[in-house]
């Protein structure tokens, strides 16, 4: 399933042209993908947790880990060792083919979906945005799932600018809104 991987491929001599990049070897790519859910809500919750984290390890083909509070946060309710969090970073394989699902299977099954703003870009090239369900994606089953939350997909590539990680996710077939950047 290296369909996005030969997909990129591909299009690297014409991002360099775009870009206007010399050297073949700056021009950008995808570095990693961290898929990661805020769970406080949670946090008292094992057997809620736990399915947290096997939910996540489902959509993402990679074992996912279970974030621990550093510091007790009164104004939260926090105290140091709950656990506040799960995330995955996929990279390589994993990577495209998380990238391939969520880009032709996932977001196109979100309901009214007019694509993933344009505004999620930190100013160095990497992509943030979030997604309020985790039912979108095939591999999970309705009725294995104790509690819908979403989660926050944040794409890293070697980019030094906005528009060149735009131009880059462009390319790959991701689905922006409309309109102008």
């Amino acid at each position: 399933m290296a369909r996005l991987k030969d997909k990129y491929l591909s299009l690297k001599p014409a991002l360099q042209a775009e870009l206007g990049i010399k050297n073949v070897m700056q021009v950008p790519q995808i570095d990693k993908i961290v898929i990661s859910v805020g769970a406080g809500f949670a946090m008292k919750d094992n057997k809620l947790m736990q399915n947290i984290e096997d939910t996540i390890t489902a959509i993402a083909g990679q074992k996912a880990s279970t974030i621990i509070a550093k510091k007790s946060v009164a104004g939260f309710k926090v105290r140091e060792g709950m656990p506040v969090g799960v995330c995955v970073t996929l990279r390589g394989e994993n990577m495209y083919n998380f990238l391939d699902r969520l880009i032709s299977i996932a977001l196109p099954r979100v309901k009214d979906f007019r694509g993933v703003p344009r505004n999620g870009f930190d100013g160095r090239g990497n992509y943030n945005f979030g997604i309020q369900e985790q039912l979108i994606f095939p591999e999970i089953n309705y009725d294995s799932i104790m509690q819908v939350h979403g989660m926050n997909i944040t794409i890293v590539t070697t980019a030094d600018s906005d528009k060149a990680g735009f131009a880059l996710l462009e390319k790959m077939g991701m689905p922006f809104t409309k309109g102008s950047k």
